[in-house]
């Protein structure tokens, strides 16, 4: 330090040997700050990816706009072929994902009678942060009216009470989904849809595998298990599906024992009385005029396994109802219907007489 005039100078004096030590400790402070930025950047790339168990935990609602052909989908939806799309999908956080897709018409009603066929989407774009997602069946409006839109959330409120009386169930994810052509020859549209999980992931849960239908010898299901599948069926009136056809249902196993009684997993309630959907007519062999009056589907159960499945309902139905009339998007004349539907089979379940009646228990 010395002093010129008024003011005080600092001198700093450098040999090579401070020299060095300097050069290798700012060497050493870069490394290790652009380290620490490639672990940030690595940590935020991934962050954004999508975890597909989580993506269906999650109840809020994705704003998602689909890009492709539209008039290809609504004039060829009779043929399955895949085409390219490009979805991005908005979450409530702000964040943003988008990624190449392929998309095929499914379902054989709705190619048939609807103007836009449900959907199954192919995530699995190499690199995609949606790649994990796999392979999903999207379930959207027959038409785009209100009235369809209306029957697509009720049919989704079915999967989501179901979730509440067994675990093994699929899950739902709810979209508001912008349907837009890339060739702007079809008018956009915004509806209301669904996302249904992938079977393989029901399994995991389950610790279960899937077995498939032409391995099914007989028809020895897991007894509980069945009875409350055909339970819950007859609760929401529906009666569109079979055991012997393998008509609306999955089968699946322990993975620990392979050789045990399947477990039944139903899908696709669009037929049944909760929904009313206005296409929706039963079958003559069941003698009713409407699906809005319930059959029962199953074999005789034990009374004492009839006696547990309807404890299972019994606890479970306060949540249920709960979830119905706080779901904000139905309207309440809606919300009021199916709840005095369901109603109608609570009040059943409380009387031995009905009971013995409908269930027929042995």
């Amino acid at each position: 330090m010395y002093w010129k005039g008024n003011r005080r100078y600092y001198q700093v004096i450098l040999n090579p040997r401070n020299i060095r030590d300097i050069t290798i400790t700012i060497t050493d402070f870069m490394r290790r700050f652009f380290t620490l930025i490639i672990i940030l950047l690595q940590f935020a790339v991934n962050a954004q990816k999508v975890d597909r168990q989580q993506f269906f935990l999650d109840d809020r609602v994705i704003e998602v706009t689909l890009n492709t052909d539209i008039k290809k989908l609504l004039n060829d939806k009779k043929t399955v072929a895949w085409q390219p799309a490009t979805v991005e999908m908005r979450f409530s956080d702000t964040s943003s994902i988008t990624a190449e897709v392929k998309v095929e018409p499914r379902g054989e009603f709705r190619k048939k009678n609807c103007d836009l066929a449900s959907l199954m989407l192919d995530f699995k774009d190499k690199g995609s942060k949606l790649a994990a997602l796999k392979k999903l069946k999207l379930v959207g409006g027959c038409h785009s009216s209100e009235a369809d839109e209306e029957l697509l959330l009720r049919e989704f409120l079915v999967y989501k009470i179901y979730n509440f009386i067994s675990p093994m169930s699929f899950r739902v994810r709810l979209l508001h989904i912008s349907y837009r052509d890339v060739k702007s020859k079809a008018k956009q549209y915004t509806q209301y849809a669904f996302l249904i999980e992938d079977l393989k992931d029901l399994c995991d849960r389950n610790n279960c595998q899937e077995l498939k239908k032409e391995q099914v010898k007989s028809f020895m299901t897991d007894r509980m298990h069945s009875t409350l599948v055909c339970m819950f069926q007859y609760m929401i009136g529906n009666t569109d599906w079979s055991l012997p056809n393998f008509h609306n249902i999955k089968f699946i196993v322990p993975k620990t024992d392979t050789l045990a009684a399947p477990y039944i997993i139903p899908y696709d309630f669009d037929y049944c009385g909760v929904v009313n959907a206005a296409y929706a007519v039963p079958a003559e062999q069941f003698g009713t005029t409407s699906v809005r009056e319930r059959v029962y589907r199953g074999n005789r159960p034990t009374n004492p396994d009839l006696q547990q499945i309807i404890t299972v309902f019994k606890e479970n139905k306060e949540k249920m109802m709960y979830y119905i009339n706080n779901f904000p998007l139905l309207r309440s004349g809606a919300k009021k219907d199916i709840v005095a539907y369901l109603d109608e089979f609570y009040h059943l379940i409380e009387s031995k007489n009905s009971i013995r009646s409908v269930f027929n228990p042995s």
